[in-house]
């Protein structure tokens, strides 16, 4: 199935990069025992980017926190997309698997995504620029 969608995404334009999606942010390995899943989130994450990448996907969506897990068994050309991403005492919502932007970067990840508190907050674009500001020193550090 993987591998037909990055043929399909190629056919139409070689640039069209296709992701795994591994756990989501809202699971934890509670969740994941009630669903029938016997492993820990680490465990799935790893086991489901491996399938991603025989599979021809350019990159995973997965928490930061199974981002250095990911880069140290895939590769550093693999792209992580994280989701699940709070600026620090910021509300998680329904996220069980949070870090803050910094965070995210230093673990590796490719790309984050901020929904909520920016969407949320009084002035998002000033919410935008202080979890750029984050990032940026994440970066130079």
């Amino acid at each position: 199935m993987l591998r037909a969608a990055v043929d399909a995404a190629r056919s139409v334009t070689p640039a069209l990069m296709v992701l795994g999606v591994t756990v989501l942010t809202s699971l934890d390995d509670q969740d994941l025992d009630k669903i029938g899943i016997r492993a820990r989130v680490v465990d799935q994450v790893l086991r489901l980017g491996a399938l991603a990448l025989s599979g021809g996907c350019q990159g995973v969506v997965a928490s930061a926190l199974e981002a250095s897990e990911l880069r140290s068994g895939l590769g550093e050309d693999f792209l992580i997309v994280t989701p699940g991403v709070r600026p620090a005492g910021k509300d998680h919502g329904d996220q069980s698997r949070v870090v803050t932007p910094a965070e995210a970067i230093a673990a590796g990840a490719s790309y984050i995504v901020v929904g909520r508190p920016i969407t949320g907050a009084s002035n998002p674009g000033s919410e935008a620029r202080a979890i750029l500001e984050q990032m940026s020193l994440a970066v130079s550090a």
